[in-house]
């Protein structure tokens, strides 16, 4: 499976999810926009469709894409991006990664591409890619209910249904 990062340098490379799964041989690094294979899934969270289930064959045959750049630049970036790939977003989870601990939508590189393995039907994928962070276990943990619930979703309308029904589930408890 084809895992890439378009990384732009602009974190902190001692922090930085997506150099160490670089580092690992989980994913490979590009730099540049022109290495991007056409057809490939791009983790976009201005995408109005959701990955799920039904993305997995395609990520089989062309891989998966998250971008690595701050979010201040972020906009701009996938809009540069968006005829180039299929752009996917993620539902709503929450981050364990120690920048962002606890908070919803905030996740690292690495918690991205886990994720996304985990809803298409790479859950032992999504465990390796987050088995070289001390608290990778502890997304899982975090969003246990919410991955599994995505996972069986048939298309990106039902990953959007459940994550309507689990916001307003968390917001009322």
């Amino acid at each position: 499976m084809r895992i890439l990062i378009l990384h732009l340098n602009q974190c902190d490379p001692k922090k930085c999810t997506a150099l160490k799964l670089g580092r690992h041989g989980l994913a490979r690094i590009i730099s540049s926009i022109r290495s991007i294979p056409r057809g490939i899934i791009v983790l976009n969270p201005y995408s109005p469709k959701a990955l799920s289930r039904e993305d997995r064959d395609l990520i089989c045959r062309r891989g998966i894409l998250a971008v690595d750049c701050s979010w201040k630049k972020a906009e701009e970036i996938f809009l540069r991006l968006r005829r180039i790939g299929r752009g996917r977003a993620l539902p709503y989870l929450i981050a364990a990664n120690p920048v962002n601990y606890g908070k919803p939508t905030k996740l690292s590189t690495a918690e991205a591409i886990a994720a996304a393995l985990y809803i298409s039907g790479f859950k032992e994928e999504a465990i390796k890619v987050l088995s070289v962070f001390k608290w990778g276990p502890v997304f899982i943990e975090l969003n246990k209910s919410l991955l599994e619930s995505y996972a069986k979703a048939e298309s990106s309308s039902g990953v959007v249904k459940i994550q309507l029904e689990k916001v307003l589930e968390l917001e009322t408890t």
